[in-house]
């Protein structure tokens, strides 16, 4: 591969906390639907819960021999209540309500941390669910009215690395979707990873005119303010988009592995100008990781 269009430059990275869970659903549709529905904001920005799909799997690779999607959901931060309380929303909103859903804890860490489920999502029955043993599980039974959905009872809670990243930037609107499309797909294939934002049209910065909103736009890199912003302005020439891809991953080898597969596929098209990332000096994350190391 030739690495002549990436940036000497590095991305930052920071720890979060996460749960690793398995739907399962009976029909390939239904679960990708749970899958997407509940990890469909990005949110850790704004300091709520997160989420990502890291792959679908087959009948004869889940507890309960159904269709299953692997998913992630993070929290920057160790407020474990507030991640609980936030995490409730996304199974109850997003996942029960689909029909003949279960939900799993996929983690295969050692934490001895939990989320136990009961008193989010359990009570969700009214007082009227129950324990059931099963698929070598300890689930609760919540009886709705096409019945019924079950969750594991306890979710544990992961140590993980937010907020990778880097920008394909590109000449063409075609680019950004065909290469984008060949990103996500190639970070799909790298277990333990997830993209929360799938393809971003919007870079941030932490210094903002409006704190009351959270980040706003990174001016110097919007197109659009090339011309009016002059020499402020640092997007190359030629480049006329710069779509950003975000990772979360269950530990550093796995995220840089999946940022690598990543620009390994956006480096196969021709509107695909360079390879840069976002950074802010190393004020934001705990790790700064250079492109270029990790593409040796």
């Amino acid at each position: 591969m030739d690495y002549d269009k990436v940036e000497d430059t590095f991305f930052e990275a920071f720890e979060g906390k996460y749960v690793r869970a398995l739907i399962t659903g009976p029909t390939e549709e239904i679960v990708k639907r749970s899958a997407y529905d509940s990890t469909s904001t990005p949110s850790a920005v704004i300091g709520r819960v997160e989420g990502g799909v890291e792959g679908f799997l087959n009948k004869n690779e889940t507890p309960d021999g159904r269709y299953g999607a692997v998913v992630q959901y993070w929290l920057g931060g160790d407020d474990v209540e507030k991640f609980a309380f936030e995490l409730s929303y996304r199974l109850r909103q997003d996942i029960l309500v689909k029909p003949f859903t279960r939900i799993f804890d996929y983690s295969a860490s050692d934490s001895d941390e939990y989320i136990e489920m009961m008193d989010i999502v359990g009570h969700c029955g009214d007082g009227y669910e129950w324990i059931v043993e099963k698929y070598g599980r300890i689930m609760i039974n919540v009886p709705i009215a096409v019945p019924d959905f079950q969750i594991e009872e306890k979710f544990k809670i992961n140590d993980g690395i937010m907020g990778g990243n880097f920008w394909y930037l590109c000449s063409t609107p075609e680019a950004v979707i065909d290469a984008g499309d060949a990103v996500i797909n190639a970070i799909m294939e790298v277990e333990g990873a997830t993209t929360p934002f799938d393809i971003c049209s919007a870079a941030s910065k932490p210094e903002t005119n409006y704190p009351e909103i959270g980040p706003t736009t990174n001016h110097v890199y919007c197109p659009s303010l090339k011309e009016s912003l002059g020499d402020e302005s640092k997007v190359p020439e030629g480049v006329n988009y710069i779509p950003e891809v975000v990772v979360n991953a269950i530990d550093e080898e796995s995220m840089n592995k999946a940022i690598k597969a990543g620009i390994d596929a956006a480096l196969d098209y021709d509107g695909v100008i360079c390879i840069s990332a976002g950074n802010f000096d190393g004020k934001l994350g705990d790790k700064n990781v250079n492109l270029l190391d990790i593409l040796k």
